[in-house]
Formats: structure tokens, sequence, C-alpha cells
């Protein structure tokens, strides 16, 4: 069976030449499934870091069963479809519900999601500058020096400053150790409550989050999104943080029921928030949150993946399927994540 190798084309728009080579020669060749804006760049990371593995946009595999993993990223419902030799699926990131939402998608064959130290030390100093601005009260600095205002705000010791974490896993343990670190008062909600990092109070179940949620000053959502979790941030969970809590979304932008938000900010019960994801992205220009004054927005920004990583995960896990082994990140498809 001949396979092919990818390259950049030197033209603008990023399309690929192809030519053939041999299986004697070792290359394991993957499709790139996604918007070809996002997906183009992984071509010449996979090429430098792993040279074996070569990628291709679905215009360009000239042999779709000699194609033997996916890397993926909000795929069409039938994008799995022409390929039936299929070893591995791979996100891009540490999200996976667009791959899943696939009719297509293989039921027999492992997906994983990137879930690097990199990422999460990413995740967790992202987050740690949120706490900070909330905290510290940056944003009312911000506002006087625009006013040539001299004024000194009241502090509060981090250590009083209550912090709950809805998710735990790479993510949550990384944020948690670096708000920690600071000296703040730190709490997480996941599954099982359980494998938590040293010094932080595990919650679970629905008392558990009540409870979690009763304590945060500020509540930091890190979930991935599932059927259970889909529209968690509401005003019911609002009406239970102590008032003038902050919230900081960094999960999916479907977990939060954006008309409670600006309820709770109105009314008070909330202080403020930081969102980095959006049911809608980009986040539409004329959106309120753009120009609300105790919203901070990110463009889905919070941590990445660099395509360096990306290549390096995928290859650890085709070593590990060819000695048997599982992907160290495989997704379990019931739990979502």
């Amino acid at each position: 069976m001949k396979t092919m190798d990818t390259e950049r084309s030197s033209a603008s728009t990023g399309a690929l030449e192809t030519h053939e080579v041999t299986q004697s020669q070792g290359i394991v060749l993957g499709v790139l499934l996604g918007s070809p804006e996002i997906m183009t760049e992984y071509i010449a990371a996979f090429e430098q870091v792993t040279p074996q593995f070569r990628l291709a946009l679905p215009q360009d595999v000239a042999d779709p069963e000699a194609i033997t993993f996916a890397l993926a990223w909000d795929p069409g419902a039938e994008d799995f479809r022409p390929y039936p030799n299929l070893r591995l699926v791979s996100s891009i990131a540490a999200g996976v519900n667009g791959i899943l939402a696939s009719a297509s998608l293989p039921s027999d064959v492992p997906l994983m999601r990137i879930a690097g130290d990199s990422q999460a030390q990413m995740m967790a100093g992202f987050v740690t500058w949120h706490v900070l601005w909330h905290h510290r009260r940056f944003g009312d600095y911000l506002a006087n020096q625009r006013q040539r205002h001299w004024q000194r705000l009241p502090k509060r010791d981090a250590s009083d400053v209550r912090i709950g974490l809805l998710g735990a896993g790479k993510m949550g343990g990384a944020v948690a150790r670096a708000l920690m670190a600071l000296d703040y008062d730190v709490a997480i909600h996941s599954r099982s409550g359980r494998n938590l990092p040293a010094g932080v109070e595990g919650f679970s179940g629905t008392d558990g989050l009540e409870r979690l949620v009763a304590r945060s000053d500020i509540l930091i959502n890190l979930l991935p999104l599932t059927a259970e979790t889909r529209g968690i941030l509401n005003a019911e969970l609002f009406s239970r943080l102590p008032s003038g809590a902050v919230l900081i979304h960094v999960g999916r932008g479907e977990h939060l029921i954006e008309a409670d938000l600006l309820a709770a900010l109105d009314s008070g019960q909330l202080s403020a928030a930081s969102l980095d994801v959006f049911a809608i992205e980009p986040l539409p220009t004329d959106h309120v949150f753009w120009h609300h004054d105790r919203i901070v927005v990110t463009p889905h920004d919070a941590c990445d993946s660099t395509p360096t990583q990306v290549a390096q995960e995928v290859a650890e896990a085709m070593a590990r399927l060819d000695g048997g082994q599982l992907p160290i990140s495989v997704v379990d498809r019931h739990a979502g994540y």
C-alpha cells in the first residue's frame, strides 16, 4: 500500500503538496480534522519533532486507508468516516467535547487529550493573575490612575481569601499549588474528592458542591463540559456564594448561563467576574460583556498546547499503543473527559 509525504507549499494559501513514500521508510500518516486556519501549523511541528509522523489536510490525503491517526479540533459530523484504519484520535488541547460531538468518531479507537505539565502551569499562571487582580483590586487602581487620583486601598491577607476550585486533575492541581504558595485558602470540588494536592480540602457530590460554593470568596471553574456540568454556573449556584464573591471562568462557555451572571452582578451578589470562554466564540462585538465594568474578558487564551507539545504527546501515545498500552491521557468517553 502506498503512502504519502506532506510538506508546506510556499503559496500564501498554505495548501499542501504531496509525493509518494514507501511503508518501508516507517512513515506514520495522520490527518488534520478541523479548520485549516487552526490545523495547518501542526504539519511543520510534527515534521520537526517527529519526522516519521506526517500530517495532511483531508483534501491532500491520497490514500485514506493509509491514515492511522487523526489530530482534531471541532471536526464535522462525517469527518472521520473516510479513515477505516485509525488507531488514535487526539485533540490539540485539553478539551474534547467538540470531537465527542462528531457522529463519525469511531467508538473503538482511543481518544486522547493534551495534558502536559507546561499547559497546566500556563493555566496556573493565568488564573493566579486573575485572583490577584480581584483580590488586590487592580481594576480600581487603574480607574484611579485614569482620574489621576492617589488612593491606597484597604488590604486583605491572602490567607483570609477563600478560593474554591471546580475541577481537579492536572489543571486543578497546578492552580491549587500556585495559589497555596501565595497563602490562599484553597478547596476543590471534584468527582471523587480524593487525590488532591496536600493541604487542599476536598469536596464531592451535590452536598459537597453546595458546601464548597458557600465558602468561596473567589470561585474558579475548571470543569470539563459534560451533560452534568452544562449550565452549572447559574442563578442557583450564584445565590449560594458569599455576597460579593468573584467568578473566574476558564472551563467551557456552555457552563455559564450568561443572563444569570449579569443578574448576579447587577444585584451585587457577585462583585466581579473574569471570563475566558464563551458560548459563542469569537465573542460578538455587540455583546454586553465587552463593555461591562465588572467583567474582564480574554479571548479563550488561558492556556494553550504548543504544536511541539502536541507532536510530542501524540508520538508518545502511538508508542504506547505499539506496546499494547493506552495513551496516558486517554479520554473516558462515559465521563466526557
